[in-house]
C-alpha cells in the first residue's frame, strides 16, 4: 500500500501546500543558477531561506513563515519575487498564486463562454477528440476515441491490488494507471505518465481542496503506487501538444499531434484532438 503524501490529505490548507510548494523549489534551485556566490561547503545544494529572502526583498522570516504554512498573506508583489527568484515556469507561477489565492496580474483575461458548443463539437470531429473537465473525467469524446483508448475501460484492479469503484464516467487518469494495457498502448508510458501527473496538479491547483477533486487523487494514490510516487514529487507543467505515439491492439502503431484547445471562460474544460502528423 503507498504512503500518502501530505499534499493528498484533505485537511491540508492551500497555507501549507504553498510552503511546501516554495520550499521544493528553494531547496532545487542552486546558488549558481540564482546568480549568486556558493559560498563554500553547503549541507544541501539548494538556496538557504535567507538567499531567497535577500532575491525577494524580503526578511528571512517572512520565508520562514510561509514555508511553515503560517496564516500570512502574500502581497502580489511578493508572489511575483518569488516567481522571479525561483525561476518558475508559467505553470508554476500560476500554481503559486492559486495557491495563495491571489489573482495572477499576467494572467489572460479569458474570452466568451463555449463549454456546451465544444461537448457538441468532437462528434463532428473525424479523428480521435474528446473533452476533459476539471477532474479530467472524459465527459465527451467521439467514436474514434473509444477505439483508440480501448473504450476508455480502467480495469479491476490497481497496483495495490484494490478493487476499482464501479464509476460510468471514464477518467484519463484512471486509464492511465489503472488499465494493464495502457503501458503497451502509449508509448513511452513512463514519461507519459510523468508528464500527465504534473499537468493534473497544474490544473487542479485552485480545487486541491474540493471533495471531488480530492476523492479522485486519494483513490489514485491509494491504488497506485506509481501515481502516488508521481504526486509527491510536486512537479507542475504545462499541458503541450506534440507527437502521440500507440501501438493499438487492432490499429497497430499510430502516431497522432496533439492539439488541445481551451473552452472560453471555463477553461478547465480542454478539448483534446488527435491529428494525423503534418507532413514533412
Amino acid at each position: 500500500m503507498p504512503t500518502h503524501s501530505s499534499s493528498v490529505a484533505s485537511d491540508v490548507p492551500s497555507s501549507r501546500l504553498l510552503g511546501d510548494f516554495i520550499r521544493l523549489h528553494r531547496n532545487r534551485l542552486t546558488p549558481d543558477a540564482a546568480g549568486l556566490p556558493s559560498a563554500g561547503r553547503r549541507r544541501a545544494p539548494g538556496l538557504r531561506r535567507e538567499e531567497l529572502a535577500a532575491l525577494c526583498g524580503v526578511s528571512a522570516t517572512w520565508i520562514t513563515w510561509l514555508e511553515q504554512g503560517r496564516d500570512v498573506a502574500a502581497s502580489v508583489k511578493t508572489l511575483e519575487a518569488l516567481a522571479q527568484a525561483l525561476q518558475l515556469t508559467a505553470a508554476e507561477r500560476a500554481y503559486l498564486f492559486v495557491l495563495a489565492q491571489r489573482r495572477d496580474p499576467s494572467a489572460p483575461q479569458p474570452a466568451p463562454r463555449a463549454v456546451d458548443a465544444m461537448l457538441r463539437s468532437v462528434q463532428s470531429i473525424v479523428h480521435p477528440a474528446y473533452v476533459l473537465n476539471p477532474r479530467w473525467d472524459v465527459v465527451a469524446g467521439n467514436a474514434p476515441a473509444a477505439e483508440l483508448f480501448l473504450g476508455w475501460q480502467a480495469g479491476d484492479i490497481g497496483s495495490a491490488g484494490e478493487q476499482a469503484t464501479p464509476n460510468p464516467t471514464p477518467n484519463l487518469l484512471r486509464f492511465l494507471f489503472f488499465n494493464p494495457q495502457a503501458r503497451s498502448l502509449i508509448d513511452d508510458w513512463s514519461e507519459r505518465s510523468q508528464r500527465l501527473v504534473a499537468e493534473f496538479r497544474a490544473d487542479c491547483a485552485g480545487r486541491l481542496q474540493s471533495a471531488a477533486v480530492l476523492e479522485l487523487i486519494e483513490e489514485l494514490a491509494r491504488r497506485s503506487a506509481e501515481f502516488a510516487a508521481l504526486w509527491q514529487r510536486n512537479d507542475v507543467q504545462e499541458r503541450e501538444g506534440g507527437a502521440r505515439g500507440f501501438v493499438h491492439p487492432r490499429l497497430g502503431r499510430v502516431v497522432f499531434e496533439q492539439l488541445t484547445l481551451r473552452a472560453a471562460l471555463q477553461p478547465d474544460y480542454k478539448l483534446v484532438m488527435l491529428l494525423p502528423p503534418a507532413a514533412a
